[in-house]
């Protein structure tokens, strides 16, 4: 009946306890129990079948005389029991598992945590790699129901299983087929999926989580900062923590493993998966997991894209800038890798540490790796200011030759906003005028950079534009308006470009503050 040593005894319960052999059982457990005072007990109940009142009460004398005491492999009738008396409440009671194999099952997912298996059509299980994996299965049931509450649509575990040494989390997934599926089997569809994978990841990022139900994903980030800060030049790791520090605290929802392995298509919806990794915080830490499951893993070797998603590196490469301009709402490349680049400094940060810690500085091959990152890294530091970002601003070297890029960002912008095409020119007209004055003047000998803020109001329909640089203080409002009356003879060349733009727009505001000179240009559509 026992077996053990001082520290630990562990019991079998077979048959049934019942009134009948109640106190025959006890005599004999504590016969066995002698002598063995603070010893932890386990009792596994894999072959009890039954169990009374009468056998309740016996497991509670043990309870009082052994509190540190738990009961394992406990069928569903005999669980039944235990947990409508309290039971469950009182003492560690961990149910049997359902015993299912793995070998020869398609992988449909893999995380840090876990793989996922189809083992059936209708049928999935994320087998973890911790093999004491029972409470992440259950922190992952819980944030998946919080997510289900908040109106994110996933899969719930129904059953808990044992996968070999470890345990499992059973799903119900009926025909459903992953993204990376269909984008590796159906390459035509990978705008669709560009769409669908976009419209969820917005879902979420504006998804409101209630206090304390999630962790917070800066602090996690600021560890692996930390962490990389002696392996940095002393100026770039710190620069890198004060980067993670400055981003502001943000109640949102983020996935942290959102790649397309983890994004289901059941019967024409999209569910969410792998929700282990639910937690807060500012977007950039979402797209810095993004850009390392389509670009950072596979950098330096093509063929982990295709073991890890199916396809291949330049499918991979093309859907992630893809996805980032549908996110951003806008084609501008300027913008693109400017938020890329930002994704990118946590990204590495993460591979680098990743790779330390699993011995990379012992392996030449992994050392390059470090070192090509690492480089990288300090690079992106050099250039950041902040790893915060605005879908509707721009920042761009003031320079005549972004023109076009800012002019494209901002028709892009207005041009959603169904503007009629005068007001499209005229607004292009006084973006070109404020632009190039900034361009021309603001850091004169010098180069600096601009920014360039969209803003769309309602009631009336009205847009704001605002340029922002860090130039000379300059108010281009305090210069007298030209004289348009006087003949060409008579006129002074120059000095037109801030009269139309006062008389194109409908508000024209100059404010210097902070060192910053702002003007803000404001249109009703």
């Amino acid at each position: 009946m026992t077996n053990g040593n001082n520290n630990l005894v562990k019991l079998n319960f077979t048959g049934r306890i019942d009134s009948g052999n109640a106190a025959e059982v006890e005599q004999k457990i504590f016969s066995e129990l002698e002598g063995r005072t603070g010893a932890s007990v386990e009792i596994d109940a894999s072959e009890l079948s039954y169990i009374s009142s009468a056998g309740l009460r016996v497991i509670l004398r043990i309870k009082k005389s052994f509190p540190d005491m738990k009961i394992v492999n406990v069928n569903s009738e005999v669980y039944e029991i235990l947990d409508m008396t309290g039971f469950t409440e009182m003492m560690p009671v961990e149910k049997a598992y359902r015993v299912i194999s793995v070998d020869g099952c398609e992988v449909i997912g893999h995380g840090a945590n876990g793989t996922i298996y189809r083992i059936d059509r209708d049928n999935v299980v994320k087998v973890y790699n911790n093999a004491d994996a029972l409470s992440d299965i259950q922190h992952e049931r819980e944030v998946a129901r919080l997510a289900l509450i908040l109106g994110i649509p996933t899969a719930i575990s129904y059953d808990v299983v044992k996968v070999g040494e470890s345990y499992g989390s059973v799903f119900e997934l009926l025909n459903a087929e992953s993204f990376s599926k269909i984008l590796s089997t159906q390459p035509e569809k990978m705008d669709w999926c560009v769409k669908e994978y976009v419209k969820m990841l917005k879902r979420i990022h504006s998804t409101e989580v209630p206090e304390g139900k999630l962790p917070d994903m800066k602090e996690t980030a600021l560890s692996w900062a930390e962490f990389m800060k002696p392996y940095l030049p002393e100026d770039a790791g710190s620069k890198l923590v004060s980067l993670v520090e400055a981003v502001p605290h943000d109640d949102h929802m983020i996935h942290g493993d959102y790649h397309t392995k983890n994004l289901e298509l059941q019967n024409d919806e999209v569910l969410l998966i792998d929700m282990d990794t639910l937690a807060i915080g500012n977007p950039i830490f979402e797209l810095a997991s993004m850009f390392n499951a389509y670009v950072g893993f596979s950098e330096t070797n093509h063929e982990n894209i295709k073991k890890f998603q199916g396809f291949d590196f330049e499918t991979a490469g093309k859907f992630w800038h893809k996805t980032l301009a549908e996110y951003l709402c806008t084609n501008c490349e300027t913008k693109i890798r400017e938020v890329e680049d930002k994704a990118r400094i946590i990204g590495y940060t993460r591979l680098i540490r990743r790779s330390i810690r699993r011995g990379g500085l012992e392996s030449e091959s992994e050392k390059k790796n470090i070192e090509l990152w690492t480089e990288e890294l300090v690079g992106l530091l050099k250039k950041t200011d902040t790893l915060c970002f605005e879908p509707n601003e721009l920042d761009i070297e003031a320079s005549p030759e972004n023109l076009s890029e800012v002019q494209a960002f901002v028709e892009e912008k207005i041009e959603a906003e169904n503007c009629s095409p005068k007001d499209v020119m005229q607004i292009g007209v006084a973006v070109e005028e404020i632009f190039i004055n900034i361009a021309s003047y603001a850091y004169a000998p010098e180069k600096g950079k601009a920014t360039v803020r969209i803003e769309v109001s309602n009631d009336p329909l009205a847009v704001s534009i605002t340029f922002i640089d860090h130039g000379i203080p300059y108010d281009p409002l305090a210069k007298e308006d030209p004289d348009v009356t006087l003949s060409a003879e008579e006129r002074e060349i120059g000095g037109l470009g801030i009269f139309m733009t006062k008389k194109i727009m409908d508000d024209v505001k100059y404010e210097y503050i902070d060192g910053q000179n702002i003007l803000t240009l404001k249109k009703t559509l």
